[in-house]
């Protein structure tokens, strides 16, 4: 008896429109030639078979929580921007560009966390005799850990089956192919097909997972975004101008997406900045030069403290361009225009510098009025003044608004030697953390000439808009 034929159906690999038969343009997204021709198994809803067996709804309350709770990953940085620690069950997918270190960050993890249980590493990138010689260059061991290294989805899938680790790593998922999915890996339908596949198999099992994803030109994951839905963390990892890498999560449904990790890479691996509130800071006997300003940066749970550097030159042919890589172009032009409307300075037919020091790129609010004070200082030629650190957030109409731990700024500025620091006072904070008297006195002076008064202990001085807090630092 001649076998059943199995079912076919054309589906877009935009979109994942399915239709019965192929046609030259998607009537979902309008792409032409993107519908490939799936097989399509009867009660299955994916080639491990989950449609089969029905699914079954549960009382919430029968539900276990400890099914979802954290371990370490064995690296303090990491279960800081993770929220915490790893999730069981949860699925991360992190992106860098080549050479940053994400297959020595994710060996780490895999020898270092405390699963409790087995580890797989599957590689699609490099042979198992190359991880053997990394972990040994590292110094890791782990009795638990197995390899495999193959680029097939279906016999990654058999492995954890057979394995069932606790945690495993899939490096990387630009090298994995599935047969359901097209020929060719690394395209856009077989990355999200892999993504959802394995994001499944973990949450079934409870098991965690990290899937490396390669990036674009532009620094973002390569892929459709339907990929970075699929998962639940999104890690980016990210090199500056020296030896840091930064860490940040994008996207989080454990915690915030507010915390930043920092790793420096020696010959030994990456090494964890547990305590990196100076390492941005350029400490000069003769007082920084015009054009420099220390933000008192806040990320996640920690301060920072950076250095603005803004340069201002006459534009080309009278057009003005901002050139600006770690801080939005458009907030810079922003502040510009802040300056030039409410501190008569003209930045309209200047070219705009701004870079930070150590290469940290900064997103916060906090740091709108170092910003200011470096194009106040590039434009004028004024240095501020010596040991000197600002922060808050600067509005259209030149007001300066309170931000968040204001006092934990103030005592990482007052930690690193800065003795002077400048921004606004938090009306909803207490009188004993704002620093009452001080505050007055400061009010009083922030209306004309500078202020000198004293930093009190839990305290900062207060500006009450730009004009007295930018322009009081060069009348001194």
């Amino acid at each position: 008896m001649a076998a059943k034929k199995e079912k076919t159906v054309f589906e877009c690999t935009s979109c994942s429109h399915r239709e019965a038969k192929w046609l030259g343009r998607c009537p979902s997204c309008g792409e032409w030639n993107s519908l490939k021709e799936v097989a399509v198994h009867p009660g299955m809803d994916s080639p491990r078979g989950f449609g089969s067996h029905g699914r079954f709804s549960v009382p919430l309350d029968a539900i276990n929580p400890e099914e979802g709770a954290r371990f370490s990953s064995g690296l303090a940085e990491v279960d800081r921007v993770l929220g915490g620690g790893i999730m069981k069950g949860s699925s991360v997918l992190i992106g860098g560009e080549p050479g940053i270190g994400k297959s020595t960050l994710l060996l780490e993890i895999a020898a270092k966390a405390e699963t409790g249980g087995r580890v797989l590493y599957i590689s699609g990138e490099e042979s198992a005799a190359q991880l053997r010689l990394r972990a040994d260059r590292l110094g890791l061991k782990r009795k638990n850990m197995e390899v495999l290294c193959t680029g097939s989805l279906s016999e990654a899938i058999m492995a954890l089956d057979r394995v069932k680790p606790g945690l495993f790593v899939v490096d990387s998922l630009q090298t994995l192919r599935a047969a359901d999915a097209g020929a060719v890996p690394g395209t856009s339908n077989q990355v999200k097909y892999c993504a959802l596949e394995l994001a499944d198999w973990a949450r079934e099992h409870g098991s965690a997972s990290f899937l490396v994803a390669h990036v674009t030109k532009d620094g973002l994951i390569a892929g459709p975004k339907a990929a970075e839905h699929t998962v639940d963390v999104v890690l980016l990892f990210e090199q500056s101008d020296s030896d840091v890498r930064f860490l940040r999560s994008v996207k989080n449904r454990f915690g915030s997406t507010d915390e930043l990790g920092l790793f420096t890479m020696t010959e030994s691996g990456l090494k964890e900045l547990n305590d990196p509130s100076g390492i941005f800071l350029e400490f000069r006997e003769a007082g920084p030069p015009p054009g420099t300003a220390v933000a008192a940066s806040w990320e996640g749970s920690r301060a920072f403290l950076v250095e603005i550097q803004a340069l201002t030159v006459p534009g080309k042919a009278s057009l003005s361009r901002i050139y600006s890589e770690r801080i939005e172009p458009a907030r810079v032009a922003r502040i510009a225009a802040v300056l030039e409307k409410h501190a008569k300075l003209g930045f309209s037919d200047q070219d705009i510098y701004v870079n930070v020091s150590g290469g940290i790129r900064l997103v916060e609010p906090g740091v709108d009025l170092a910003l200011a004070a470096a194009l106040y200082s590039a434009r004028t030629g004024m240095p501020l003044p010596k040991a000197c650190a600002l922060f808050g957030e600067l509005t259209l109409a030149g007001e300066l608004r309170p931000v968040r731990r204001m006092p934990g700024r103030a005592r990482a500025a007052r930690a690193m030697g800065l003795n002077r620091v400048i921004g606004p006072a938090d009306k909803g904070a207490e009188p004993g953390q704002r620093g009452s008297h001080a505050n007055k006195q400061a009010s009083e002076a922030g209306h004309g000439g500078a202020n000198t008064s004293a930093l009190p202990e839990d305290g900062w001085e207060e500006k009450l808009d730009l004009a007295s807090a930018v322009t009081s630092l060069f009348l001194r």
